[in-house]
């Protein structure tokens, strides 16, 4: 196994968002809905460490949820780089 095979990425998905004021966020329980600012065939935003890398699609395979990816987004030169070191 090379090092590389031993690296893990922590991959998130993004359904959507909504804005709310925080007194009705306290008053929430158990069954409250929280509408979101996207449609049921939205694409929706996917993430690798944190960094948005694609668009995919929400798939249902018989009781687990699926991601499939529709685009793949252009990397910015920049992220390629190595950090830098600031030295103080």
């Amino acid at each position: 196994m090379s090092t590389l095979d031993k690296i893990t990425v922590e991959i998130a998905v993004v359904l959507g968002s909504s804005t709310m004021p925080v007194h009705q966020l306290l008053r929430m329980g158990r069954g409250a809905v929280i509408e979101l600012d996207t449609g049921a065939d939205d694409d929706v935003d996917i993430y690798a460490n944190d960094i948005h890398i694609a668009r995919g699609q929400v798939i249902l395979k018989g009781e687990r949820v699926s991601i499939q990816i529709t685009e793949i987004l252009k990397r910015n030169p920049l992220m390629r780089m190595a950090p830098t070191v600031k030295k103080v």
